[in-house]
């Protein structure tokens, strides 16, 4: 397994995918997915095959007081490779770059389902009250200090 930067576009199928199967990968694309300057993304790949995406931003969420935060947006697995451990080497990969750029918090919106991977890997609830995203489910507000 190896992990690389990847392109934008490149996260776009396996996010449709695994996160949006019932959408038009249209709606894959995300605000900023080409700024260099405010967002980086990773990939994990398996004998040359992209198999895991991860997105990240420079965004801050003025619920938190750090004032250089990043979000994770798109983490996603293919189906047949889940539960291999590629979303956390994306997110080991990813610290030490966020923590370069002088941020201190990584937040997310977790998915309700994927509340105890995120407690795995060190993320926790901010808010224990469950929001809709329309057409993709129930989400809670997730962090870690970085």
């Amino acid at each position: 397994m190896k992990v690389l930067r990847i392109n934008a576009v490149d996260t776009y199928q396996i996010r449709q995918k695994v996160l949006i199967p019932d959408h038009d990968i249209k709606k894959v694309k995300f605000e900023n997915d080409d700024d260099e300057d405010i967002s980086f993304h990773l990939g994990a790949f398996k004998d040359s095959q992209l198999v895991s995406v991860a997105s990240f931003y420079y965004e801050r969420n003025t619920i938190f007081s750090d004032l250089h935060q990043y979000q994770l947006r798109g983490m996603a697995t293919l189906p047949e490779f889940q539960g291999q451990g590629l979303s956390s080497e994306l997110l080991n990969m990813a610290f030490p770059i966020i923590k370069q750029n002088f941020c201190t918090l990584l937040w997310c919106n977790a998915r309700v389902t994927a509340i105890g991977y995120y407690e795995k890997v060190g993320f926790k609830i901010q808010d224990q009250t469950v929001f809709e995203i329309e057409g993709i489910g129930p989400h809670v507000l997730m962090y870690k200090n970085i």
